[in-house]
């Protein structure tokens, strides 16, 4: 709730900060003896050495957001995986909590060691790289959407991890590739620096989805002609289509099919479509998308069997260099 046009600066602070106040805010206001006396009381809560909370109730989200970056110490802000969270990213690990701080000061250990157990786990991460155009405008302070992602793509456990988030952010519409490149373009040392540049350039071309994403992957790795993604036609009816992969030179279709499509009214509709695409002279292959993953070899070699039937030529073998 909005403090009261008479409201004194201790409340408005607490508006601005979820109630998470440090020791040197408070104290600078009322006093040291005051603080003291509250916490003391139960009126106040104090979480960790320095950070205290103006309530004795159990830490909301916010607060906790509150408690991560205060504890990290100054200059910190939220990152990562948590900032694009707090962006509208949706289908993020909300924990641990990800800050980043400036590499010319080290965290306040001490304190995030000690937090209570309504408090997720903070993980910090140091940076000597994050111009003002990388700070978004927020309570409490983050990093920007597309920073946000580059920082969680580098950070990520693995390559699927670090895809996922960019291709997320971008099939949600929170983030621009080019503006995921932009942050790239400062960011000389960024760790996955060449994975991201590509994935970004795959989703520019027209992948939404990691299983179209790592479908690109399979066709650069067996050397099979790069396909058109997102094909837009309209179909008999009048009706918008999109094919997920589409090589216009050869009139082949082949469609990605992720667990939605095992619905029966999806399998119905995906069956006229499969007709409409027949019906019209192309030929149609269907692969779900855990068989990309799985067994990539056996889906280029449907690939290369349709497309040779078709009249592509494949490329000669490579040569292998001598030892």
């Amino acid at each position: 709730m909005l403090p009261s046009d008479d409201a004194d600066a201790l409340e408005w602070l607490a508006f601005e900060q979820a109630g998470v106040l440090t020791t040197a805010q408070v104290s600078q206001l009322l006093g040291e003896g005051v603080v003291r006396g509250r916490i003391r009381s139960g009126r106040w809560r104090s979480i960790s050495r320095g950070i205290l909370l103006t309530g004795n109730g159990r830490l909301t989200h916010d607060q906790q957001l509150w408690v991560a970056v205060l504890a990290a110490g100054p200059g910190a802000v939220l990152a990562g995986p948590t900032a694009a969270a707090e962006a509208g990213v949706r289908g993020l690990r909300r924990e641990p909590l990800h800050v980043l701080v400036p590499a010319a000061r080290r965290a306040a250990r001490t304190s995030l060691r000690r937090l209570p157990i309504d408090m997720p786990a903070v993980r910090v991460h140091r940076t000597s790289i994050l111009p003002k155009a990388h700070l978004q405008l927020a309570r409490p302070p983050r990093t920007t959407t597309a920073r946000a992602l580059v920082d969680a793509a580098g950070w990520a456990a693995g390559v699927d991890e670090a895809q996922g988030l960019l291709a997320a952010g971008c099939q949600q519409r929170r983030v621009l590739p080019e503006e995921l490149n932009a942050v790239l373009d400062i960011l000389p040392r960024a760790p996955r620096r060449r994975l991201i540049r590509q994935t970004t350039s795959d989703i520019a071309g027209g992948a939404q989805a990691l299983s179209e994403i790592d479908f690109l992957r399979l066709c650069r790795k067996h050397r099979l002609p790069t396909p058109d993604l997102q094909e837009h036609r309209v179909d008999a009816a009048g009706r918008n289509r999109w094919l997920d992969v589409y090589w216009r030179e050869w009139r082949i279709h082949a469609e990605i099919d992720g667990a939605h499509h095992m619905d029966a009214r999806q399998w119905a509709a995906d069956m006229r479509r499969q007709n409409d695409v027949w019906t019209s002279g192309d030929r149609i292959l269907r692969f779900p998308a855990w068989l990309i993953r799985a067994r990539p070899d056996e889906v280029a070699e449907t690939l290369r069997r349709a497309l040779t039937a078709a009249g592509w030529t494949p490329p000669p073998p490579r040569q292998r260099r001598p030892t």
